[in-house]
């Protein structure tokens, strides 16, 4: 079994946290300022966008050598009109040049907490995308997800991740207009 540490406490990362502890793994949250706490072999990034370079800045070292997962979206949360990377990148390349010994990949941002803790999207089991450029790093991941109880489908490589930050983009952009909930979302039958 794995053992996942999560950076961030909220509910994204109380919601991952559960995923992974119903599939038998340990788990640890940890805050994004409590720079002494030991890490996993995997770390979620479970904080928003604008946060990375400062936890770069603060644990890149202790991040070397380990799977990061990078959930957020980064989106302008102020008008909710544009993605807040080049037209051509994405967070997690961003993230994978600022970590270069780490294996790092893009996940959870299509998905909402409420999903993750309920394994539910509508009638279909919640499914997280994954992508990177590790294989070994994926299928830990994807491993992660289904003993927790969700599908987890290899969205392809880290150049995916634009076109992932794309859907929770428009995801979030129309729960946060009423159109869906924060309950529902995109479901994905494979």
């Amino acid at each position: 079994m794995a053992h996942i540490s999560i950076i961030g406490t909220g509910n994204m990362g109380q919601a991952i946290a559960a995923v992974a502890g119903r599939g038998g793994h340990t788990v640890s949250l940890v805050g994004k300022d409590d720079t002494d706490a030991r890490l996993g072999d995997v770390v979620v990034l479970a904080v928003p966008y604008p946060s990375l370079s400062d936890l770069v800045a603060t644990r890149g070292a202790d991040l070397a050598g380990r799977i990061v997962v990078d959930i957020t979206n980064p989106l302008d949360f102020q008008t909710f009109d544009s993605l807040t990377v080049a037209a051509d990148g994405s967070a997690a390349a961003e993230l994978a040049a600022a970590l270069p010994q780490s294996r790092v990949l893009k996940a959870f941002n299509t998905n909402f907490a409420g999903t993750l803790a309920t394994g539910k999207v509508g009638d279909l089991t919640t499914t997280v995308l994954i992508a990177g450029d590790d294989a070994d790093a994926k299928s830990t991941l994807a491993d992660i997800v289904a003993a927790g109880g969700l599908k987890a489908i290899d969205a392809g490589s880290l150049r995916r991740a634009r076109e992932l930050e794309a859907i929770g983009f428009l995801q979030i952009t129309l729960a946060a207009n009423e159109k869906i909930s924060w309950t529902g979302g995109f479901g994905v039958i494979a």
